[in-house]
């Protein structure tokens, strides 16, 4: 016996973590990207009183310069490389830049004129839309629960319109610009840093053309020191995401996502002190139903969550 135990070789040792530990470490990074994107809002009211155009250039300017750091530290030019040579690619992140660009400024233009309500619920209602958009464009089919979540959402803007003061635009206009940023996302075969970087390169010229020209670009130092702040807060929480996406099931990140909507709101009630009128009520009501049912349809269907896009604003 005490040879067998002699001859038995050493348990190999290992650096890696388990998957207890690395399931650990996703929830964390996972709950901290959306956590971040879900208090986004109080750096851009921070920013109010610098015109919307202006802060969008400086957050591609910015986040273009932080973002070529990181991929220099992470010595991953090679991949970017490769991304820029497929012309195929290069169509599908102009694309996506022009849209994610679109939806960067109209949640800037949101949260400094006093209305996150109307973003948070954009954010809320873009997986179901991004579930409508996989049906037509991706050839989904949709499960009897799975269309009642999504007509209960339309419901939810149609009875803002048809109630409220006018045509919720910011709410529909970010679901839509987002959801078909990710359905471009899909077609280009880049994954969410690396893409990132290539569509802020992209959007580079004409931001730092339009902080030359544009009129009311010439701001204070203390603004501009905190316009420069844009690229790390844009980056940081979607390199935490990227390792919530290695880590994590897609349909626990599926959950997670709504964490930055349900923020957006508490902080739009609490800290902007925004009106919650009864239309409103009646419309994030109907939203949330929704999302309990496509959420409930999915657990019994052993289905993964509304699917995750990239980054949100």
């Amino acid at each position: 016996m005490a040879e067998s135990l002699q001859e038995a070789p050493a348990p190999a040792r290992t650096d890696r973590p388990g998957p207890r530990s690395r399931s650990g470490s996703g929830l964390a990074s996972g709950l901290a990207a959306y956590t971040l994107w879900g208090v986004f809002p109080i750096y851009f009211r921070a920013v109010a009183h610098v015109p919307p155009l202006v802060v969008l250039c400086h957050r591609v300017v910015w986040s273009a310069l932080f973002l070529g750091f990181v991929i220099s530290l992470r010595k991953e030019w090679r991949p970017i490389a490769q991304v820029a040579s497929s012309r195929r690619n290069l169509l599908w992140l102009s694309a996506g830049a022009i849209l994610i660009a679109l939806n960067w400024l109209i949640f800037i233009y949101a949260v400094g004129s006093g209305q996150t309500l109307q973003a948070s619920l954009g954010y809320f209602i873009n997986p179901l839309f991004s579930i409508a958009l996989g049906m037509f464009f991706l050839g989904e089919r949709l499960r009897k629960w799975q269309w009642l979540a999504v007509i209960i959402a339309a419901g939810a803007v149609v009875n803002l319109a048809l109630r409220g003061h006018g045509f919720p635009w910011i709410a529909v206009s970010l679901a839509v610009s987002f959801g078909l940023y990710g359905l471009v996302r899909k077609r280009a075969d880049v994954n969410s840093l690396h893409g990132l970087l290539v569509e802020t390169a992209i959007l580079l010229p004409g931001a730092a053309l339009l902080l030359l020209v544009m009129p009311g670009a010439r701001v204070s130092a203390g603004s501009w020191l905190l316009l420069s702040l844009s690229g790390v807060i844009t980056a940081v929480p979607l390199l935490l995401f990227g390792v919530a996406v290695r880590r994590l099931q897609l349909s626990t990140l599926g959950f997670l996502q709504y964490v930055g909507p349900t923020l957006q709101f508490l902080l739009a009630i609490w800290a902007f002190h925004e009106p919650l009128s009864q239309t409103k009520l009646v419309s994030f009501a109907l939203c949330w139903l929704a999302i309990a049912v496509y959420v409930a349809d999915s657990i019994l269907n052993r289905r993964p969550a509304p699917a995750v896009a990239d980054e949100p604003e």
